[in-house]
């Protein structure tokens, strides 16, 4: 079998969309068991999907933003979780790669690692007493100094892949300073053990459970950056988030077209696809997609031909981007359901883990109010710069 490093972008997507599809089958089975589906990451690494976001000159496949958001888009249209959880991934090991914000020899041990071996990284940040880290709260993890080594302590929530991660990146809170460290912790290493917890309506085999550190002796240079306060650098790769949901109300509406046009009840002729009331809806889900999908690759594609000053002045647009498709995408989802009607609600029916996974993404940063907010605050500040330079003439 080809890998994805082997062919050209068509290929790659063409390739994407085959492996996709057998995971598929088993996605009710490990939404019903809470289980892991450890086969669909086999799937993804057999054709070496982990390392194609890495840049070319860490050896990796150097694919653009806009083809990252295609390839999730095409997996979660098959498995959200499965999507959602690679995307992580996928996401971190390119923004580390481009911005170059670690020592160089520590990217490129854990992108050795990746290319070799599949190896995957998360950043774990949550915890229960501080919730989301986009609200700023320090974390109770602790990393105390002892000699060349940092100890740490704690425990992170949401630690999506936990089940399969190799690295994470953890946040923890510098004893006898008001610093806030990450540090790359190897899963292997003792002391850390991932605690099963995760059983959430949504995303339930996205493996998001609890990873446990105690005493864990991690190397001086495993210390790789530091949280800085205020506002955050803008970052593409989170476009992952709503290529996700996207992909997610793509399934839906296809659901939906499919029940729609199969589907004749004795009191019609024909199917309930000719019923006007039935094709303003599909009209409704395919209008929301549509917009959902121009604005997705449309900054997507911005962000890929932008310098980095450019990319500094995205924030709105990338935290926008989020907002609008997640809601656009639960909105499709609810009107999909509509079509269906109730067998919607049968546990044996697709459309029910679409509702409830697709909801998911209201929890996703950025939040909504805060996006919200920041719009108002960017489109007050432009009038004030007007009225300022009008008070300078």
């Amino acid at each position: 079998m080809k890998t994805l490093n082997e062919l050209d972008m068509n290929e790659r997507l063409q390739l994407m969309e085959e492996t996709a599809k057998a995971f598929s089958g088993t996605s009710q089975q490990h939404d019903e068991d809470v289980t892991f589906p450890f086969e669909n990451f086999q799937a993804l690494k057999d054709i070496g999907y982990p390392q194609l976001s890495i840049p070319s000159e860490y050896g990796g496949g150097g694919i653009t933003l806009r083809e990252l958001m295609k390839h999730q888009e095409i997996i979660a249209k098959y498995d959200g979780a499965t999507a959602l959880s690679i995307g992580w991934h996928m996401g971190i090991i390119m923004d580390l790669g481009e911005k170059k914000t670690w020592d160089d020899a520590k990217y490129r041990k854990v992108v050795q690692d990746v290319i070799e071996n599949g190896a995957l990284i998360n950043n774990l940040a949550t915890e229960p007493a501080t919730g989301s880290p986009t609200r700023g709260g320090r974390p109770e993890t602790t990393a105390r100094k002892e000699g060349d080594k940092w100890i740490l302590n704690g425990r992170k929530t949401f630690a999506t892949l936990s089940p399969i991660l190799k690295y994470g990146v953890v946040s923890a809170s510098i004893e006898g300073s008001d610093e806030v460290g990450n540090f790359l912790v190897d899963s292997n290493l003792k002391g850390v053990r991932v605690d099963e917890t995760w059983n959430s309506v949504a995303m339930r085999a996205s493996g998001s459970h609890d990873f446990i550190m105690e005493d864990v002796h991690v190397q001086e240079e495993d210390l790789v950056s530091y949280r800085t306060l205020g506002k955050k650098d803008p970052a593409g790769w989170l476009l992952h988030i709503p290529a996700c949901y996207l992909g997610i109300a793509r399934a839906a509406q296809d659901s939906a077209l499919e029940f729609a046009t199969t589907y004749s009840p004795n009191s019609i002729k024909g199917t309930i696809s000719e019923l006007p009331n039935v094709q303003e809806k599909l009209g409704r889900i395919e209008m929301l997609l549509m917009e959902s999908e121009h604005f997705l690759y449309s900054v997507a594609r911005q962000w890929d031909e932008s310098d980095e000053e450019e990319r500094s002045r995205m924030s709105s647009e990338l935290g926008a981007v989020k907002t609008s498709i997640v809601n656009k995408a639960v909105e499709a989802v609810d009107l999909a359901m509509r079509v269906v009607g109730a067998k919607s609600l049968s546990a044996d029916n697709e459309m029910q883990r679409y509702y409830r996974n697709v909801r998911a993404g209201l929890h996703n940063p950025p939040m909504d109010d805060m996006v919200i907010i920041g719009l108002a605050k960017s489109s007050i500040g432009r009038v004030e710069s007007k009225q300022n330079e009008k008070q300078k003439i």
